[in-house]
């Protein structure tokens, strides 16, 4: 079996922006969520500039990120913020061969969303959509993301959507889990054109989000916010051989640190022409880079 080679360059498809500007704009419940969740250090709750993002992305060998401007929940409910498209817009500007934006969507917006979304693309270069469908309790199957989907064929990007169990992020507010796999199902039938991503792997229902990326030739899936060492035996498979052109290398940083996804990926022991696909070659075909 020919050796992968581990001094390729990624391509990183979800990572947070968590500069200390933007940290004062999240909720209170963010930095207790990174730390005790996650175990991150005092760092996260200070933010990262950018060059020190990259400084540490240089160390994993990660040549591009592709940045959030996430819509987390209905603006005026417990725990729900946005992160404004022309901060992430900025910093693509600043560092254009490193950075790329995706644009985080709010179903609640109806049609203002969607010009929203235009807008990111056509006026900011954004190369992706984004979507939290727990935080609204909205099944990807819904539709009100309906419109969505139509404009992101329409501009020819890929949207990205979490899908897996979520977590208790604000306490006072627990949120239902709406994201099983299978809820792509119907949405990947109804736009066969729509290149639909599904984010954090599905965990519990890996195996779920592996039979949709496998059955549809629409679907992908980005392997992020879990370490690689926890993956799941079947997900790794799938990675290595009859999926090597479906799944995409993603830390969502500041979950996960760049360094360590790294690491772990590294010593999945993948298959040559796997990891080629999985660390860059499979974002560049889809998000046409």
């Amino acid at each position: 079996m020919t050796k992968a080679d581990h001094t390729l360059l990624a391509i990183d498809t979800v990572v947070n922006p968590h500069t200390s500007e933007i940290v004062k704009m999240r909720p209170d419940w963010s930095g207790r969520f990174h730390k005790g969740k996650f175990g991150r250090d005092d760092s996260v709750m200070q933010g990262y500039s950018y060059a020190e993002m990259l400084r540490q992305m240089d160390s994993a060998r990660i040549e591009k990120a592709f940045l959030v401007a996430n819509k987390t929940g209905q603006l005026g409910l417990q725990g729900s913020w946005h992160l404004p498209y022309e901060i992430v817009a900025k910093a693509v500007q600043k560092f254009p061969d490193r950075f790329y934006g995706l644009a985080g969507l709010d179903p609640t917006e109806g049609m203002e969303g969607v010009y929203a979304l235009t807008e990111a693309v056509e006026r900011y270069g954004f190369i992706g959509a984004h979507g939290y469908p727990h935080w609204f309790e909205l099944a990807p199957d819904n539709a009100r993301w309906y419109p969505f989907y139509s404009k992101c064929v329409e501009l020819d990007i890929p949207i990205l959507l979490q899908v897996g169990q979520s977590l208790v992020y604000e306490p006072k507010r627990p949120l239902q889990s709406v994201g099983r796999p299978i809820s792509l199902d119907p949405v990947a039938c109804h736009f066969p054109e729509l290149k639909l991503v599904g984010i954090h792997i599905g965990i519990p229902w890996t195996d779920e989000m592996i039979a949709m990326a496998w059955k549809h030739d629409n679907v992908y899936i980005i392997a992020d916010a879990h370490a690689p060492k926890y993956w799941p035996e079947s997900f790794v498979r799938f990675i290595d051989s009859y999926g090597r052109h479906k799944v995409m290398f993603g830390t969502d940083f500041p979950v996960l640190t760049f360094e360590r996804y790294r690491r772990e990926v590294d010593d999945l022991g993948l298959r040559a022409e796997s990891y080629k696909a999985f660390i860059r070659g499979n974002a560049e075909r889809v998000f046409k880079l």
